[in-house]
Formats: C-alpha cells, sequence, structure tokens
C-alpha cells in the first residue's frame, strides 16, 4: 500500500504539479512531505499527515520549513522551524 501512494504522489509531482503554478508556502513541498511522511510512518499515518499538511498550507500561513516530525503529528513541526533558523542564523 505505501509503494502505491508513494507512486501516486510521484506521479501526481511529474504530471499534474509542472501544469499548476507554484503555490506550496511550506519547504519541503506538500507532496515532497507526504512521500517522506509515508515512508517514516507508514501508509495510513502518513497519509493523515499528509493531508493534514495540505490543509495547512494556505495563504492565511506564513510558510516556511517544515520536516516530517519523528512522531506522528498533524500539526506543524516547530522543532525543524527553530532548528532550522538557527542553522540559517535567523531569529
Amino acid at each position: 500500500m505505501k509503494n502505491i501512494l508513494i507512486f501516486l504522489v510521484k506521479g501526481y509531482k511529474k504530471i499534474i504539479s509542472p501544469i499548476l503554478p507554484p503555490s506550496c508556502r511550506y519547504y519541503p513541498t506538500c507532496s515532497s512531505y507526504m512521500i517522506t511522511a509515508i515512508k517514516k510512518h507508514g501508509a495510513f499515518l502518513g497519509t493523515i499527515m499528509g493531508i493534514a499538511r495540505i490543509i495547512r498550507c494556505n495563504p492565511f500561513v506564513k510558510g516556511g520549513y517544515d520536516e516530517v516530525p519523528d512522531r506522528f503529528s498533524i500539526f506543524r513541526n516547530k522543532k525543524s522551524q527553530s532548528e532550522y533558523r538557527k542553522s540559517m542564523h535567523l531569529k
């Protein structure tokens, strides 16, 4: 099941995504996030995390760096954001 979901997301990235204007407010992109989440947390939980990320990716959020956390969560990974800012010497 994991491989099927990853195949579908990669198909989206290769076929559909280039047609649409870039709109993801996060890095890594939502599709890359979903692939990593599925690999790390399995088909069911990874898909839930990916869908939650897509819902969070809207014009009302600032966006920024948000990697897949080691533990399941549907919320933004605040730890990765603070680590990213430290590495970039930002406040």
